[in-house]
Formats: structure tokens, C-alpha cells, sequence
């Protein structure tokens, strides 16, 4: 008899790094457990969305992607959905009243499970629910399954997954879960409260992937900097670091959302020694005034700030510094928004992400007085990026004539190929463009810029060069 195929299953991921992590966990167990692995799911017989529920624009991309994937169902050219995730666990079979043919919602803890749930869905009916002004109901004999438990307390582990990044360069995740409470986030209700890995299970997932092809390592978390602040056997981030740098074998090692609060001298110092950490920091400091920080629970002022780039600079005069800001919080004044302004000009950050407050439930800030008009908001938010968006041309330009070292991530969207020096992030910062053919992806090459176009630069690989 021919073998019966086996279920076809696509997989869509959403938002951060860390949803990213999750998602190449979760496609190795579905692989593991016999679901063929596809890039559509128009066909497929189950699709799994690992949605993001952190802020007003990611839940309405969540939203967006299951609506598709509903219309399919309803036209037959799907079988289930499942829905995970962060929004999967901040609302659990809420999300069935927005999305009435989701067979399932999957928490956090439930990663491990989800082929087995998978698995369910697919031996029982498909929810084919009506919908009703005041919510919707099931028309299924089983109904649909939520699968949505308390907060994970655990550490996840996140070796033997199945990347979805280019060989080359890695996610390591190191800590989930946060314990600043910040005013304006909900992470800790969603991830929980500050879990560190143990430092020899990092060690041991960054020793796979660097065997697995990956040159560079990119360390994650929902606060990295409070590294072990929660382990009795008091290893920190500076001492993590250390068996890194010496054990992993990767070439590139890079640090993603650290806290200002939290960075200790010791980490400054390795910075300063140099590769394989390379000279770059992902800073997040939300605002500069100092009233607006309290109110956010940041636990620094601007002069904690201003100390902290300070020392930075000066331990390590080539390094790449990219933050994010909030406008609009509440509160925030005109005269607070032209500090920050003003700061940001003046301090010429190398990467700049900005978005306007989301107001989100259960959080501190969402009852706060003094909300910001949303029109007011946005020209906030247009201002800054104009200005971060000119400083970024500036220092793209200053950088013509120099000779770098940058790792290829492979073609652009324009045929050329697009790679980064140390300073530049995956997938999130700009860009160093190649002629096509000049290297392949996964290669180190030594490269002159010869221009630069908007936030990229344009450069020529130099000739002999062993990669």
C-alpha cells in the first residue's frame, strides 16, 4: 500500500527574536513528530500563526495574518488554524470571539506540546463557528481547543530547533521573562518574571549553533543586562560573556537589549577588549527626561543616561550605539519631547527606532492623566524620525573611504548583495551593499566604501582577499 503522506503544515511567525526563537523550536518538534514542513498555507492541512501581542500594531498584524488564514479555511484551501503566542497567551479564548474558525489557542507553555495538539485538531471536526453580535459560538462537536495555562515559570530550552535565519548568524536567547515592570509594558504579565538560563546550557546551545554554521551570535532577551540576577549562584552578564567569548567558537558576538540601568562596568570593559563581541550595544532608553523616565519605572534619569554613553564612548571610541524611544507617553509635554529632540541631535546615535505610547491594559501607564492627542502624537513621532532619519545619511556618509570587515547576508531586493560590519545588526539596521557575485552568503570579506545611499553604504570588496 502506498504510504499515507504525511499532514503538511505552515508555520507563520511574528514580532521579536524571541518569537522567532520559539517558532524554530516549534518547527523542530513538528518536524520531529512527522508534519511536512511548508513555506504556504494554501494547501496545507494545518497552519500555526505565533502571534505577538505586545502593542496596538503588532496584535493587528496578528489579527490580519489569522484573517487570511480563516478566508482560506473558508474557501477550502486550509484544514486548521492554531494560534500561539504571545497574544494566544495574553487572551486566550478571547481570540475566539475576533477569530471564529481558530481551532486552537496554544500558550507559552504549551511549545512542546503543540504537535501533539496539532495533531488533535486535525482528528476531530474544524470549528465552523457563527458569528454573533456579542461574541460567537461553536457549531462543532468538539469546539475548539484552548490550551492556555499560568505564565511558564521555567527556563525554555531552546536547543535543537530548526533555524529560520541564513546559516550564519543565530539568535541566542539567554533570558525570558522581565523583572523591571516598566509603567508602559505588559511583557512581565505575558513572559513572566526574569528566568536566566543556566550559563552551561548557553554555552551548549551557542556551541551548536556555531556547529550548525553560525559565525555570528546574537544574544537576546526581554532585559539581557540582568543576566543572572535571579540565580543563586550569582554569575552576571560580564561573567556569561567571558565563557562566551572564549567557549562558543563564533566569530561575532553581539549584544541586543541591554538596559541602561543595568550595565556593569565589567561589560564595558569587554567591550573595550574587542572581538568576538563585536563594538555595538542595543540600548533601549525609552525617553531622556528625567520625569518622563520616573513615571516610565525605568530606574535611571538622564543623568544616569548620559554617565552611562559617556563611558561607553570613552572605553570604546568606534562603538555602534542603536535605542528606541516612546513619544506620546503620558504626560509628556512639549517642552519634554524638544529635550528629547534636542538630546538625540546632540548625541548622534547610529540606530534609531521610534514609536509613539500604546496604551496598554493592566499596565500602570494606562491610567495615567494626561494622555497625549494621537495627532500630537504622530507629528512627535514624524519630527524625531526625520531627525534620527538625517543623522543616520550623515554618519553613512562619514564612513566613505574607510576599509571594514563585514559578514555577507546574501542578495538584496535590488540584486546586489547586502552585507554588515560590526556595527550594523541583522535584520533591523542598514545595510553594506555589494556588487552581485562579488562574495557569497556566510563569508567574511574586507570591503572600501565608495558611497552611500540613504542609511546604506556602498562598497567594493578589495581583491586577494582570503575569506
Amino acid at each position: 500500500m502506498p504510504r499515507k503522506p504525511l499532514p503538511a503544515l505552515a508555520l507563520v511567525s511574528l514580532g521579536c527574536h524571541k518569537n522567532l526563537v520559539d517558532a524554530e523550536r516549534m518547527l523542530a518538534c513538528l518536524t520531529l513528530d512527522g508534519f511536512a514542513v511548508t513555506a504556504d498555507p494554501d494547501g496545507a492541512d494545518v497552519a500555526v500563526v505565533n502571534t505577538c501581542g505586545f502593542i496596538d500594531l503588532a496584535r493587528a498584524e496578528s489579527d490580519q495574518h489569522i484573517d487570511a488564514l480563516e478566508e482560506m479555511k473558508r474557501d477550502g484551501r486550509l484544514g486548521r488554524i492554531v494560534v500561539a503566542g504571545c497574544m494566544a497567551q495574553r487572551y486566550g479564548p478571547l481570540i475566539l470571539h475576533r477569530h471564529p474558525d481558530v481551532d486552537a489557542v496554544v500558550g507559552l507553555a504549551e511549545r512542546e506540546r503543540l504537535a501533539e495538539i496539532c495533531r488533535q485538531v486535525l482528528g476531530g471536526k474544524p470549528a465552523r463557528r457563527k458569528r454573533k453580535r456579542h461574541g460567537a459560538r461553536s457549531d462543532a462537536a468538539h469546539g475548539p481547543l484552548v490550551c492556555v495555562g499560568p505564565v511558564p515559570s521555567g527556563v525554555p530550552d531552546d536547543r535543537e530547533r530548526l533555524r529560520l535565519t541564513p546559516r550564519h548568524y543565530a539568535y541566542l536567547r539567554i533570558t525570558e521573562g522581565c523583572d523591571n515592570r516598566c509603567a508602559y509594558c505588559a511583557i512581565p504579565d505575558i513572559r513572566g518574571p526574569l528566568r536566566s538560563k543556566p550559563p552551561e546550557r548557553v554555552l551548549e546551545e551557542a556551541e551548536e549553533l556555531v556547529a550548525d554554521g553560525a559565525k555570528e551570535l546574537v544574544l537576546i532577551g526581554q532585559d539581557t543586562t540582568a543576566y543572572g540576577h535571579d540565580r543563586p549562584d550569582g554569575g552576571r552578564i560580564a561573567d556569561l560573556m567571558e565563557d562566551l567569548c572564549e567557549g562558543s567558537g563564533a566569530r561575532w558576538i553581539r549584544l541586543m537589549y541591554a538596559h541602561p540601568a543595568s550595565m556593569p562596568a565589567e561589560l564595558i570593559d569587554q567591550f573595550a577588549a574587542g572581538l568576538p563581541l563585536v563594538p555595538y550595544v542595543d540600548l533601549p532608553l525609552q525617553h531622556v527626561c528625567t520625569r518622563i523616565l520616573e513615571s516610565m519605572g525605568r530606574r535611571v534619569g538622564r543623568a544616569g543616561i548620559e554617565n552611562l554613553l559617556d563611558r561607553l564612548r570613552a572605553a570604546v571610541p568606534r562603538v555602534a550605539i542603536r535605542t528606541s524611544f516612546l513619544v506620546g507617553y503620558p504626560g509628556e509635554t512639549e517642552a519634554d519631547f524638544e529635550e528629547l529632540l534636542t538630546f538625540v541631535q546632540k548625541v548622534r546615535f547610529d540606530h534609531v527606532g521610534v514609536f509613539v505610547y500604546s496604551p496598554e491594559e493592566g499596565t500602570r501607564a494606562a491610567a495615567l492623566a494626561g494622555r497625549v492627542p494621537a495627532e500630537v502624537a504622530r507629528q512627535r513621532w514624524e519630527r524625531l524620525m526625520a531627525a534620527a532619519e538625517a543623522l543616520a545619511h550623515e554618519a553613512a556618509a562619514r564612513h566613505v573611504g574607510e576599509t571594514l570587515e563585514v559578514l555577507v547576508d546574501g542578495a538584496d531586493a535590488g540584486g546586489r548583495l547586502a552585507a554588515r560590519h560590526a556595527g550594523q545588526a541583522p535584520e533591523v539596521d542598514s545595510a553594506v551593499l555589494l556588487p552581485a557575485g562579488a562574495a557569497r552568503a556566510g563569508e567574511f570579506r574586507t570591503v572600501r566604501v565608495t558611497g552611500a545611499e540613504g542609511y546604506d553604504l556602498v562598497a567594493e570588496v578589495m581583491k586577494d582577499e582570503d575569506a
